[in-house]
């Protein structure tokens, strides 16, 4: 019967401290503003490892693909991966951008009537799709308007050259898998402190 009254009195003086003590520190404790956690999560959602592109094996495979397709591609002019993706897109969505551009690509050419006819093209094909995987909760922050306007211009430009469309988009895969690079991968700050002499 002691022992039972020693237990009441020590579980009573804890829930008396937790109440007096405890509870009043978390109630005032700062929250974060509101949407901080979202923002975080998003930026983190919209990010690949810089070590998926540092493999010397998928690099020349993708670098070897795009080379073999640009001996073929007689247009010279026209570009489909490049600067012109980023009109009006805001830096913090460009990997979403990225992102669904590949998609675009996997689907409509790598995996498509190319795919039997340069060697690699699956291979790249599957690299390719599992970054995209990686970036499945990758969302775009804000109005997709502009998204849409120049993934339509791109698909457009593919299709007004016809045949070559898709081999360009092949040629230019070297390009595509720079700009993912840079907009999906976490870029170390340069300077830092480095002194002066």
């Amino acid at each position: 019967m002691a022992s039972l009254q020693t237990w009441t009195k020590c579980f009573t003086g804890w829930i008396f401290c937790c109440c007096c003590c405890c509870l009043p520190l978390l109630l005032t404790s700062p929250l974060p503003p509101k949407g901080v956690g979202v923002a975080i999560t998003a930026h983190h959602a919209c990010r690949l490892r810089k070590i998926n592109f540092q493999q010397p094996y998928i690099r020349n495979r993708t670098y070897t693909l795009a080379k073999m397709a640009r001996v073929s591609d007689q247009d010279t002019d026209n570009r489909l991966i490049g600067q012109q993706l980023y009109v009006n897109i805001k830096e913090n969505n460009r990997c979403y951008m990225m992102k669904r551009v590949v998609e675009i690509i996997v689907k409509d050419v790598l995996l498509s009537e190319a795919k039997d006819q340069y060697p690699y093209t699956e291979e790249v094909a599957q690299f390719l799709a599992s970054m995209t995987s990686e970036l499945s909760r990758c969302k775009f922050s804000g109005h997709r308007e502009h998204v849409e306007k120049n993934l339509e211009e791109m698909k457009s430009k593919m299709k007004q050259l016809g045949a070559n469309g898709k081999n360009k988009a092949i040629g230019e895969l070297d390009l595509l898998f720079d700009y993912i690079e840079n907009a999906c991968t976490d870029i170390p700050k340069k300077g830092g402190s480095k002194k002066k002499n």
